[in-house]
């Protein structure tokens, strides 16, 4: 069944609904608000959580049949006195949506009465309900006694007028993720370099400078590591940039790069049949870079801000690049190409080069499905941190943290970078299996020079994880929540 969403909040007491739902702690009865809902049941509260075996336990809940007909669920909020962290609100949010699915209700009202249930709580909330709606079925047929229903949740808080600007801040960045979910999930014979290219020119509704360079300036800016990826498919090249103006004209922007390889064979050297269908993702870099300038656009704000996309598609034909060609970067570094799947990084090559060098960023962070070997590393659970700067590696630690979008610092080092070295040219694109995803993180640091720069291997964190309470869909959208913060937390002016 296929369902819209509308949340917005009032003052408590002044909505009903179909269901109503409200809180209550472990070992406490509901207070506050919930407390005068719960009166209206007729009910005994120490009755009722017995014969339901309810302790207020978080996950727990009772759906009860009160007085006139009227439906109240109650929802365990955990242990009295003890404060739910911020970033615990948007998985509060997923997993009462989950609840509320279950109960088929349309229209629903929730009352949040407690003293940790701040603005921003609730704009967590509300942005964790919006997060674990999401789902991908464009492309499933409507049978015939589906249909389209909406579900309206009416948040009963202290303050909706504050609650609704956390909300909308809020809801900039959850836009920007669901964009993000969207442009992976996208079938590869759908979204093209071209057909995202076009995708991510519609951002300029929103104020965002977009340029988009085809093949015959690319070749003309010496972007052959790039563009030698692309030259065994029949789908042109696409570098797309991204600006957001936003803060001092005078100020370097941060400036995010994105490896955006729409459909990945491997090349010449194939890759495997099994979950080849996953290389459909191989561009969650290109699209957790365009959802965060989406998010940092409809929110206004107050930064500049850079959003650089690499677009090709990695097919084997007789035009393909070759196991043993030499290309000649942007940089004038010469590449040896070992192994025509780890593509990535010679798209990011040249991606990463132009961007320090046209605009000088304060910073340049890439996010890029690169390696298999960061999967074997980290798993599913967090994202490979690499970087050449400890301050910035910190505020993406705690960004991370915050966000729910976790990384991992890894390790570089003039030991590591040896490896890369080619008998033929100045290095090479694959050294082997050993320290795979630190090699690769080597040969992209190889294009930024001295600017403060971080890679995120997003390989395990892309596509494909575990089901959390906020996302049931293949993509995630990681990496946009995770940027976001980062810019609200140390770069907004």
């Amino acid at each position: 069944m296929s369902q819209s969403i509308a949340i917005s909040t009032a003052a408590f007491g002044s909505a009903s609904a179909a269901l109503t739902v409200i809180y209550a702690a472990e070992g406490e009865a509901p207070a506050g608000a919930a407390a005068a809902i719960w009166a209206t049941t007729g009910l005994d509260w120490s009755q009722a959580t017995t014969a339901g075996a309810f302790k207020g336990r978080q996950g727990q809940a009772l759906d009860i049949i009160g007085q006139g007909g009227t439906r109240l669920l109650v929802l365990g909020s955990g242990k009295a006195g003890t404060a739910t962290p911020l970033n615990g609100w948007t998985d509060r949010g997923g997993s009462l949506l989950a609840k509320l699915a279950a109960t088929r209700a349309e229209t629903v009202v929730v009352v949040i009465d407690e003293p940790g249930a701040t603005p921003a709580a609730i704009g967590e909330l509300a942005a964790g309900l919006r997060l674990r709606h999401y789902r991908f079925d464009k492309y499933k047929s409507v049978r015939g006694e589906d249909a389209t229903t909406n579900l309206t949740i009416t948040l009963q808080v202290a303050d909706p007028a504050a609650a609704d600007a956390a909300i909308a801040d809020r809801g900039a960045t959850v836009d920007g993720t669901l964009l993000a979910r969207d442009l992976i999930n996208e079938p590869a014979n759908v979204l093209g370099p071209v057909e995202f290219a076009a995708r991510a020119a519609e951002l300029g509704h929103l104020g965002v400078a977009i340029e988009i360079l085809e093949p015959e300036q690319l070749a003309a800016l010496g972007m052959n590591s790039l563009l030698c990826v692309a030259q065994g498919s029949d789908r042109p090249a696409r570098l797309v940039v991204m600006q957001w103006r936003g803060g001092n004209p005078d100020a370097a922007p941060l400036a995010f790069v994105g490896k955006g390889v729409v459909f990945d064979t491997g090349g010449i050297s194939i890759k495997p049949a099994a979950s080849m269908e996953d290389m459909k993702g191989d561009m969650g870099g290109a699209a957790a870079v365009t959802g965060l300038m989406y998010a940092l656009a409809t929110r206004k704000a107050p930064v500049n801000a850079v959003g650089v996309i690499g677009l090709v598609e990695n097919m084997p034909s007789g035009g393909a690049v070759r196991p043993g060609d030499i290309v000649k970067a942007m940089s004038g570094t010469t590449i040896e190409v070992i192994n025509t799947d780890a593509e990535g990084r010679l798209v990011l090559a040249d991606a990463l080069w132009y961007t320090q060098d046209r605009f000088k960023p304060r910073f340049m962070i890439n996010l890029a499905t690169l390696t298999g070997a960061i999967v074997v590393a980290l798993g599913h659970e967090h994202a490979g941190l690499f970087s050449n700067n400890d301050e910035l590696s910190i505020q993406l630690l705690n960004a991370g943290l915050n966000a729910n979008e976790r990384l991992w610092r890894m390790p570089l080092s003039p030991g590591y970078d040896k490896l890369i070295e080619s008998k033929f040219a100045d290095i090479r694109n694959s050294v082997g299996r050993p320290a795979g995803s630190i090699t690769a993180a080597q040969f992209l640091q190889r294009f930024v020079n001295d600017v403060p720069w971080a890679h995120l291997d997003i390989a395990g964190t892309a596509f494909g994880a575990s089901n959390t309470e906020v996302n049931t869909s293949w993509a995630p959208g990681f990496g946009v929540a995770l940027l976001d913060r980062l810019v609200r937390d140390y770069y907004q002016s």
